[in-house]
């Protein structure tokens, strides 16, 4: 005996079909309405710059970062190929220390740090 209004739930609840109808219309309308597409500047067209509350531009204030953050990593390299040099010279023997190793690995690090963030702008 049942009846086509209603729809019986495992845990005995009822829900009418007139109850679903609006649940169902306002998704499907939902689903259609159109979002606008995020504006991607074209070749020739100048890109908006970007302000931080200070005023300053935050493009410029990122360039200026990554600057310095390159001189303290172009410091720390030249302070550690002073050291692996001085390493090599004491070394009579042409077997390399677990430290010397370690050495050049951070020299390769921040080597690449440093490549990766200039080429990035």
């Amino acid at each position: 005996m049942r009846r086509l209004a209603l729809e019986y739930h495992k845990n005995g609840t009822t829900m009418r079909l007139t109850n679903l109808l609006p649940l169902a219309l306002a998704l499907a309308m939902s689903a259609q309405i159109p979002t606008p597409p995020p504006h991607v500047p074209r070749a020739g067209e100048p890109e908006e710059e970007v302000r931080l509350p200070n005023g300053k531009s935050q493009k410029d204030e990122i360039l200026k970062a990554d600057f310095q953050k390159s001189l303290d990593d172009a410091r720390e390299l030249s302070k550690l190929a002073d050291q692996l040099k001085a390493d090599l010279e004491k070394n009579d023997r042409y077997v390399l220390s677990i430290p010397t190793l370690k050495k050049t690995e951070d020299i390769e690090k921040l080597a690449k740090r440093i490549h990766d963030r200039m080429k990035h702008y």
